[in-house]
């Protein structure tokens, strides 16, 4: 049994899963159960939630807009 949690809302759910964790956490049932961290799970998606939800993750959209802003004005447009 593996507890999976969602880190842009909290949301928490046991489920069995192979995957490993070093990281724990006690569960409603008082027992001590590995922790997978998961951006996105069915409460976050927006497929699931049917609401649109903007989510930077570490600046990307920042990022992408630098790389392409240099490539312009390399090739002189600004």
């Amino acid at each position: 049994m593996v507890i999976f949690k969602d880190t842009s809302n909290d949301y928490t759910f046991l489920t069995r899963s192979c995957a490993a964790s070093r990281e724990k956490m006690v569960w409603e049932d008082g027992n001590e159960y590995p922790v997978i961290k998961v951006e996105i799970s069915n409460t976050s998606h927006p497929f699931y939630t049917g609401k649109s939800m903007f989510v930077d993750t570490a600046g990307r959209i920042e990022k992408f807009r630098k790389r392409y802003e240099k490539r312009d004005i390399v090739k002189g447009k600004e």
